[in-house]
This record gives C-alpha cells, structure tokens and sequence, in this order.
C-alpha cells in the first residue's frame, strides 16, 4: 500500500490546534489532529451543497453566491458549473495556508476553478462578511466545519447560533438561501432555524454517490422574491 506522505502543516486560527495536508498517490487528505476534515475521494456531499443552493436561486439574475469555507474546492466547482456567466462567488477562508495548498500541491484538484473570471477569494472570517454587506447574497454556503459546531475556529459557534442567523438572514437577498453542511444531524440547529424564521428542509446525501457516510445540509430560505 502507499503510504501517506505530509507535504505541510498550518495552526488553526486560534493557534491550539494542527491541520496537516497528506497525500498518497493521487489522493489528498487534510487532518485536523486524529480527524480527517476532507479528502479528496470524498465529494458527494460538498458538491450537493453547491448544487442544491444553486438550483434554488437558478431565476436569480447575477447571482452573488458567498461560500464559507474553500477546503479541496468541491463546493466551488460544483457552483461554477450551476451557475451562468454573469455570477459572482465570494470564497471565504479563514487559514491562509489552505489557500496556498489549492494554488501549490492541490492545484491539480482544482482544476484551474480559482482562476475563473467569477471568483474571487477573500482571506477571512466569513461571519464578519456576512455581517458586512445587508440583503447583498443571493446564496450563503457554509462549510467551515464538520457541522454547526466551531471545531477548526471556536469563534465559528456564532455562525451557528440563533444571533448568527439572523445575521445571515439580514445579509441575503428576498428568496435568498443559506445552506449548512454538516457529517450528521443536529436537533439544537434545526430548532434555531425555526427560531430565526427560516422556512427549510434537511437533506440526507451520501459522501461519494450511493456509497460513504450520511451527510446533512440544511437549506434554509429567506422568503419569497418580489
């Protein structure tokens, strides 16, 4: 068997913990301490993500889409190819050695996606994006952690909480979406979903097609579109 080769390592924001980027052959892994975040063999769900949110604001005309979290970039590709030229997609990443692994070592996954004319990557906190613009996203896709709990940046709980929602309800547009990835259910998010005034559905998918664990992504709507 080959055998996985460390190729970097980068603190996570509040400096207590590790990510280490792997590789073994073709296939990439990024770890946090013991536990795999994502690897590149894995991406059904990331990409359900994307296409779930994109066929549900498919009417919007120029359509701003903010994403939380860039990882190996499923969740980009899978938007740039819903999406019509005249989009916009916004990357938040909070650890800027991520970013240097797509555009070093893992460029080859992402297949030239960070290059496209409708991406633009920020090095930041998607929460103080999200704060920063009212009524400015058409879609807000979060995928910072293994689910709404701040588990590679503490500070990413508020994204989660009741106040936090209501801020990404504020910062989407009439008949806006905000769609949550998480490894698995949560009935404590759900019932603030409901607190915060989303009309939504929870969608079970399968990490790699038919096959892998059982996912959840939340897609949550900001009311109907004048």
């Amino acid at each position: 068997m080959i055998p996985w080769i460390q190729l970097d390592s980068a603190k996570t924001p509040d400096g207590q913990q590790e990510l280490r980027l792997k590789r073994r052959g073709s296939e990439f892994s990024i770890m946090l301490g013991t536990n795999e975040l994502m690897n590149s063999r894995l991406s059904g769900s990331e990409e359900a993500l994307a296409k779930l949110s994109c066929q549900r604001i498919a009417g919007h005309r120029q359509p701003r889409v903010l994403i939380g979290g860039l990882g190996m970039g499923f969740t980009l590709r899978a938007a740039l190819a819903e999406l019509g030229r005249n989009a916009e997609i916004v990357v938040a990443e909070l650890v800027p050695a991520v970013v240097a692994w797509a555009r070093g070592p893992m460029a080859e996954i992402f297949a030239g996606s960070l290059g496209d004319s409708r991406v633009t990557i920020r090095e930041a906190d998607v929460g103080k994006l999200i704060r920063s613009e009212p009524a400015a996203w058409d879609a807000i896709l979060l995928d910072v952690d293994n689910g709404p709990e701040g588990i590679v940046h503490k500070g990413n709980d508020a994204l989660y909480s009741l106040a936090g929602l209501g801020d990404a309800r504020s910062a989407l547009k009439p008949g806006g979406v905000l769609a949550v990835w998480s490894q698995g259910p949560d009935a404590g998010f759900t019932r603030r979903l409901k607190q915060a005034g989303f009309a939504f559905e929870e969608v079970n998918t399968r990490a790699n097609g038919k096959r892998g664990a059982r996912h959840v992504i939340w897609i949550a709507t900001n009311g109907s579109r004048s």
